[in-house]
């Protein structure tokens, strides 16, 4: 480690239970009631070291970082105190007597088959399947809807534990190749391999160091981005610097790859490459940070390599969704809040020729797809779904009629044919796949899950609150119908606001024992989000981030005054930027909560842009070496505000391979939080091992973590669990 400070040492971990006045409650599920008694779990928590000559002067302010040595993941140190707190939290969680219950029911609500939305390549459908209880989906191709299907990659054979999974897929146009990328143990990090799906053999090429990429298939051979390849020390954690496209032809080594764009005197910009789906046009996103991009494009049937811009600045979105002959289609939010929809001519390609296709709305446009020769755009109303329907010129022709309130998830279709399919979901319906005829606009079930769930036995509302400064923000609220607001309703909220990202209504397998057993599950739709276009989401970032804390603490306080809930019996849950929402929440109104869940938090504010792709994300914070951004970011920081109070019951969650967000900043946080608790309230840290942020997590570690969270919860919200003929141990 760089700096030198006296070993750590840890003495042995026991979990003792208290022998204060038992505390009994009783539920009733199911016809069965059972006494329970709650015993406080106390903790011994690892002695955590402080070292007290680490400072940093910010702008004349300074600021005590003590545990920054947990920043070196990778050192002795790091994995011993790990270690230790596992022990603690996996010693608290196995006193918890329904916990074993809790994973039994979400290994029945699991165990379904789930399907993607199909889609087709080459002539030849394919579609992802999950038989139930496998860690990672299946992909299967098929020459007919109604033919046999043909097992084309099973993840599951990657890694013996599930813990390598795929990425993202792409085949070339002719159908034959298949490349595909890996990630292990959860890293951004990925590999390319590529399958010849007419012989069904693996060719020899794995292209390495891979990170942020699409791969875009051109002739034999696709496009891809990457970074250089880091040092051993620095695979997780180092800054993610210079990133590049390259062209990849077949049979080649990696060495060989031809470089087609990079930026060398801007090393923290990022690069996109996509090809048209008629292999016609190259288009180039320009990023530096979550919002704003360049876009540049070539036409690769003229054989010129230089790239011609449609826009060199990078303060607002533009995507190419398409073609049509010469023109691009770009979706963008310049001068159009809510994104619009225009045609840039590839030959004149300056804004004074820009077309606009599809104007300005005042819903949000979330997503174009161009299937059978008609637009579908998907827009945002409400915090819920709606498509709308145009032909290619932007004439409205009909809205499709969606099954109820929900999210549309995604479409599939060719440009010049006339099926395609789409996917809808909502917070109690489980994610159905419809086939869908493009000329009539009717569309029929293709596939639904059967799930042990009754989806009609429970209701979702949408409420409006008032937030701090009178702002009028929505909120999702599910729960059985009929159910008594006798403001004791056993409660989870979330959130998230933040990066321009949308909450919509999902069906979410981990809220159902929470449901089943009475309570309530809330989703609120706050500032800093995507949900009302780009002026919602510059509320909630920079010197407003507040807005988003306010208006998540403005939520609660709803649930709480229309009787649904109350302090004790209401816990808040985010992930990542949501994280930091939780994080910050509960050092600001630590009496309002009983349960805390940060999962994989932005913790440590004044230092998140030093590791991986974190200083992309300054344009919703700002940066620490600013002294404006530094006042504001100090003021909010879940680190920085962990003062001596009384806070919630709290398991944070993190993963030693998360290199998005990495685990430091759970780490760090825990330790503050540990020192500075006053209250009886745990306060544990829970480290997932071999995973990442959470994209491809196999099921097995998914259905552990969620029976952990939800038992600690009930468990301190002094609810017994009992599912139908069961009691609890």
């Amino acid at each position: 480690m760089k700096s030198l400070f006296p070993l750590i040492l840890f003495l042995s971990i026991f979990i003792i239970f208290s022998s204060c006045e038992q505390l009994n409650d009783t539920l009733s599920d199911k016809g069965t009631s059972k006494t329970m008694e709650f015993k406080p779990i106390k903790v011994n928590y690892p002695e955590t070291y402080k070292d007290s000559t680490i400072v940093d002067n910010y702008h004349g302010t300074e600021v005590a970082d003590p545990f920054r040595w947990l920043e070196e993941e990778t050192s002795a140190e790091t994995k011993d105190w790990v270690k230790a707190q596992n022990q603690v939290t996996f010693g608290y969680l196995d006193k918890i007597p329904f916990r074993n219950s809790i994973k039994d029911r979400l290994k029945k609500l699991w165990n379904y088959e789930r399907y993607s939305t199909p889609f087709k390549e080459g002539g030849r459908y394919y579609y992802f399947k999950n038989d139930g209880l496998q860690n990672q989906a299946v992909l299967y191709g098929q020459d007919k809807l109604d033919a046999d299907s043909e097992l084309i990659l099973d993840p599951n054979q990657f890694s013996s534990d599930g813990t390598t999974s795929l990425g993202g897929i792409a085949f070339s146009k002719n159908g034959r190749y298949l490349a595909y990328q890996t990630s292990a143990g959860g890293s951004d990090w990925r590999s390319i391999q590529v399958k010849d799906l007419s012989t069904g053999e693996m060719l020899e090429e794995k292209l390495d160091w891979i990170k942020f990429s699409s791969i875009s298939w051109f002739k034999e051979g696709f496009y891809y981005s990457r970074y250089p390849q880091p040092s051993e020390k620095e695979i997780l954690s180092g800054a993610s610097e210079f990133h590049q496209i390259y062209y990849h032809k077949l049979g080649t080594a990696q060495s060989e790859d031809d470089l087609i764009f990079a930026d060398r005197s801007n090393p923290k910009r990022g690069f996109f490459a996509n090809t048209s789906e008629d292999e016609r046009f190259l288009s180039v996103n320009v990023w530096e940070s979550t919002s704003g991009n360049a876009l540049y494009f070539q036409e690769l049937t003229k054989g010129d390599p230089s790239f011609v811009p449609i826009i060199k600045t990078l303060e607002h979105d533009f995507n190419v969704v398409g073609n049509l002959d010469d023109n691009l289609l770009v979706m963008t939010n310049y001068k159009a809040d809510n994104n619009r929809l225009i045609a840039v001519n590839s030959e004149k390609p300056e804004e004074d020729f820009w077309e606009e296709i599809l104007p300005e709305s005042e819903d949000k446009l979330q997503s174009v797809d161009i299937i059978g020769n008609k637009i579908f755009a998907t827009y945002i109303h409400k915090a819920s779904s709606l498509v709308k329907v145009f032909d290619t010129q932007g004439k409205f022709l009909d809205n499709l009629k969606l099954p109820a309130i929900g999210t549309v998830g995604s479409f599939s279709g060719k440009k010049a044919e006339t099926n395609g399919f789409f996917s809808f979901t909502s917070f109690n319906r489980p994610t159905s796949i419809y086939s869908l005829n493009t000329e009539t606009l009717e569309y029929q079930i293709f596939k639904t899950p059967e799930v042990d769930f009754s989806p009609d036995d429970y209701v979702t509302e949408q409420l409006w609150f008032k937030s701090a400064d009178g702002e009028e923000v929505p909120m999702f609220v599910t729960h059985k119908k009929g159910i008594e607001k006798n403001g004791k309703l056993p409660t989870l909220l979330y959130g998230y606001g933040g990066f321009d990202i949308s909450i919509l209504p999902s069906f979410n397998l981990t809220r159902l024992p929470l449901l089943e057993n009475g309570g309530v599950y809330a989703v609120a739709n706050i500032r800093g989000g995507g949900e009302f276009g780009k002026k919602w989401h510059k509320a909630g970032t920079k010197g407003q981030k507040q807005n988003v804390f306010n208006d998540f603490i403005a939520a609660a306080e709803f649930l709480i005054s229309e009787g649904y809930t109350n302090s004790d019996k209401l816990a808040i849950e985010g992930r990542s930027n949501g994280g930091l929402l939780v994080g910050a929440v509960m050092t600001q109104r630590p009496d309002l909560f009983k349960v805390a869940f940060p999962g994989v938090g932005v913790l440590d504010m004044l230092r998140y842009d030093k590791f991986t792709i974190g200083r992309a994300w300054a344009g919703d914070y700002g940066l620490s070496e600013n002294p404006k951004d530094f006042d504001y970011l100090y003021s909010y920081s879940p680190l920085h505000n962990a003062i001596p109070a009384k806070y919630p019951a709290t398991m944070v969650t993190t993963a030693d391979h998360d290199d998005r967000v990495v685990p430091a900043h759970s780490y760090k946080f825990t330790s503050a939080m540990q020192a500075s608790q006053q209250g009886d309230n745990p306060m544990l840290i829970r480290v997932e091992t071999s995973a990442g942020h959470g994209a491809g997590k196999p099921t097995d570690k998914q259905i552990d973590e969620a029976s952990d969270l939800l038992s600690f919860m009930f468990y301190n919200f002094k609810e017994n669990v009992i599912y139908e003929n069961e009691v609890a141990q």
